[in-house]
């Protein structure tokens, strides 16, 4: 089967309409993956349903909050949830999972899947390197924007 115009456009209003970020449909010998980066800056207001805790400046005047930053800093860059959801480390509850702390990821490479709405999506990695840290237990609720591992 082949994707026609209208069936793409019917599909990324689904996409906008639902609050989704992500579409893939695979038949046969054809598939489509219809994807929305989401973006908030500081400040900015974020789509009704979504929260987004807007942190508070640092105040550096003591050695603990020096500590704490430097720490942030050794464990690397953060993959964080695009999605309100449920974090699943792996495809199925008896399957390996994606990855651990120490796996070396390449980017594109699938980490983790957040389920949203009955809707399992693959959450892939931007980057390259060594996962660090894993912030989330399996099966654990997660909110947009939050941490989910890092990757060093």
């Amino acid at each position: 089967m082949k994707f026609d115009i209208d069936y793409i456009e019917k599909l990324a209003q689904i996409l906008e309409s639902k609050g989704l970020t992500e579409i893939s449909l695979e038949e046969e010998d054809s598939a489509i993956t219809l994807r929305k980066e989401v973006v908030i800056a500081q400040g900015a207001v974020a789509p009704a349903g979504l929260s987004v805790s807007t942190p508070a400046p640092a105040v550096n005047n003591n050695l603990t909050n020096t500590a704490e930053v430097k720490d942030e800093v050794k464990k690397g860059t953060p993959i964080t949830s695009p999605m309100v959801g449920t974090f699943y480390k792996s495809p199925s509850p008896d399957a390996a999972p994606f990855v651990n702390v120490g796996s070396t990821i390449k980017q594109g490479d699938v980490v983790c899947i957040v389920e949203a709405m009955k809707m399992m999506n693959e959450i892939k990695s931007e980057i390259s390197g060594t996962v660090t840290e894993i912030c989330v237990e399996d099966g654990q609720p997660v909110e947009f924007g939050q941490v989910l591992m890092y990757v060093e």
